[in-house]
């Protein structure tokens, strides 16, 4: 096989096809939380990246493979992170606490890509969606693992869907509002959530 064949070959795994791909997430990331899904089109995209339509295509597929892409890549950081989590040697409250930070962190850091995810998402069809909603699954699971750990070792108490339910909203629409540059970190910021989901707001009797 020649150079340029094996070149050719290779040029969707190379660095520059990489950091394409990276900038036509984010750009992506930034039209759809913006103007949504449905309302923004390859053409729009391909203009914001300087990209004509068959190059764009090159690099995303499709437009709900673009979609997909966005709604998993983070879920998929997190539920990889928890699962491994789940399993470390640590107190269960310090486990908690570490996914709580770890999630305010990601979710501070690609604000844009969240938005997408909860708003637009369900645009997903067939083994996407699926996917979607696998990853949702997981992720939760590991939040109650890690509660019902915490019951069993007396830790936690009152652990039930609800309070698995009331966990991942507290956490997961900060996308709505948090600043990564504000007053207090995204670190911060989980370990308020969890003195609260910990500990309560009432003075100890």
């Amino acid at each position: 096989m020649s150079t340029s064949t094996t070149a050719s070959s290779t040029r969707g795994h190379t660095p520059k096809g990489m950091e394409t791909k990276q900038r036509i997430l984010r750009t992506a990331a930034e039209l759809f939380s913006q103007n949504g899904y449905h309302a923004t089109g390859l053409s729009e995209l391909g203009d914001a990246v300087n990209l004509g339509r068959g190059a764009l295509y090159y690099h995303i597929g499709s437009k709900e493979q673009l979609l997909y892409d966005l709604s998993v890549r983070h879920v998929q950081e997190m539920v990889d992170y928890g699962e491994s989590l789940v399993n470390t040697p640590l107190p269960v409250e310090e486990r908690f606490r570490r996914l709580s930070r770890k999630l305010m962190r990601v979710i501070a850091d690609n604000r844009q890509e969240w938005t997408v995810y909860f708003r637009e998402a369900h645009a997903l069809s067939g083994r996407r969606s699926e996917k979607v909603r696998d990853l949702r699954s997981r992720f939760a699971s590991v939040w109650r693992t890690l509660l019902n750990e915490g019951q069993s070792t007396g830790d936690f108490y009152q652990v039930d869907s609800l309070t698995v339910q009331a966990v991942l909203g507290m956490h997961n629409y900060s996308y709505l509002w948090i600043n990564p540059d504000g007053h207090k970190s995204p670190e911060e910021i989980a370990d308020h959530f969890c003195d609260i989901l910990l500990h309560g707001i009432t003075p100890n009797s």
